[in-house]
């Protein structure tokens, strides 16, 4: 039998066609999965990387209800445009403890992988309020009322013991003290912001909305925001001939 008639099998029977795809769609498949279970992580561990704070992850809460996502992403690409413009590019570390990432596809507005310590609390409680106070050609809505809306935080520890379902690392003592951490973060000069870093290093402790009065949502989204790409030490991951 030539072979092109071993080929017209093929092609003049659909089913056997059709068995055919499926056969070498699950070859491709378990060539690609099957390693995955021989490793003990897909993620290589880098240092400084920890859970969010129940305030942080209460303002990436915010971040996602308001569709933040859908004009800014938080992945920098290994491209020489895109290092010299946003910063050392994204480890797949960074993003471990994101149920679900916040990649994003779209850059309406810019990448917030780095905008950690970038601009003041000042600088972005103005811009929630009235973005083009601070850019005048954003496109961005304002969203004054976050600054003016108090932060429902009495299920954050049911939060965190969701997290900790999915992977996350959280304890029983975080998920104890989530509520108090969440005021101990939002208040300048607390007497527990000590306890609060040593389960949480690198937090920053402080009245982020400028309203000491209240915790706000702003409060929670700008610790949040004030939080990203501030974990890692990058200098330990300067890899620039990798950049393209």
């Amino acid at each position: 039998m030539s072979l092109w008639q071993k080929h017209a099998i093929f092609e003049k029977n659909s089913i056997v066609l059709v068995i055919g795809i499926l056969v070498v769609i699950a070859i491709g498949g378990l060539v690609e999965i099957v390693p995955l279970f021989y490793l003990k992580n897909t993620i290589e561990k880098v240092e400084g990387v920890r859970p969010y704070t129940p305030l942080e992850l209460a303002g990436r809460n915010v971040y996602v209800r308001e569709g933040c996502y859908l004009c800014h992403s938080q992945m920098i690409r290994p491209l020489r445009d895109e290092v010299e413009r946003y910063g050392h590019y994204s480890l797949a570390a960074e993003s471990m403890y994101d149920k679900p990432f916040q990649w994003g596809s779209k850059r309406t507005g810019p990448d917030l992988a780095r905008v950690g310590g970038k601009y003041s609390d000042d600088w972005h409680r103005d811009h929630l309020k009235d973005p083009r106070s601070v850019v005048p050609g954003s496109v961005m809505p304002k969203y004054s009322w976050l600054a003016e809306t108090e932060l429902d935080f009495k299920h954050v520890a049911q939060d965190l013991k969701v997290q900790a379902l999915l992977g996350v690392p959280y304890n029983a003592d975080m998920i104890a003290k989530a509520q108090a951490d969440v005021v101990t973060q939002a208040t300048t000069d607390s007497p527990d912001a000590a306890d609060l870093a040593k389960r949480y290093p690198k937090a920053q402790a402080r009245d982020f909305d400028g309203n000491p009065a209240s915790v706000t949502e702003a409060d929670a989204l700008i610790a949040y925001l004030q939080m990203l790409g501030t974990q890692v030490d990058f200098k330990l991951y300067d890899d620039k001939a990798n950049i393209r």
